[in-house]
């Protein structure tokens, strides 16, 4: 099972970096390019425990769904999605915060399953890996983004 560990450090209060994070808002500014749309579920606003989103999204060509739940939620320091539904056998995405005076200190641990046995596991690693890698990297440079300036009150202010 292929496992990317991001860390991503932010200037700004742990609860602006979790509550981005968790913002179905600010994950489709971050995905635009892939034209993610949550279509289900949880459609907007922030996503909290045992509540999940279904996205639609473009992906090397494809049009596809994906269905993930919050499994575990402990505010604001940890929480988990996990996918119910989608293309792959499962995806597993902790999200860690941890405050350190003025810096967040923002983990990523995501781990998934491939579908098509061999196969997938060679286009994990010659392909996905480092695809779902620079997703992740954009998606918090997004948050790095707004939660270091006054963007982060664009998509939590009404919360």
């Amino acid at each position: 099972m292929p496992k990317i560990e991001l860390i991503t450090e932010i200037n700004s209060k742990i609860d602006i970096c979790f509550d981005l994070a968790r913002s179905i808002d600010l994950h489709k500014i971050s995905t635009e390019k892939t034209n993610e749309e949550a279509i289900e579920g949880k459609v907007s606003g922030l996503i909290g425990l045992n509540e999940y989103v279904t996205w639609q999204a473009t992906h090397f060509g494809i049009k596809q769904k994906l269905t993930s739940k919050i499994t575990v939620y402990e505010r604001p320091y940890y929480f988990v999605d996990e996918q119910l539904k989608g293309i792959f056998k499962s995806i597993r995405h902790e999200h860690k915060f941890e405050q350190f005076e003025e810096r967040v200190i923002m983990t990523d641990i995501f781990e998934f399953y491939s579908p098509f046995g061999l196969l997938g596991k060679l286009l994990d690693k010659l392909i996905l890996t480092n695809y779902l890698q620079k997703l992740l990297i954009d998606r918090n440079n997004v948050i790095k983004e707004f939660a270091e300036t006054d963007k982060w009150k664009l998509v939590l202010n009404g919360k």
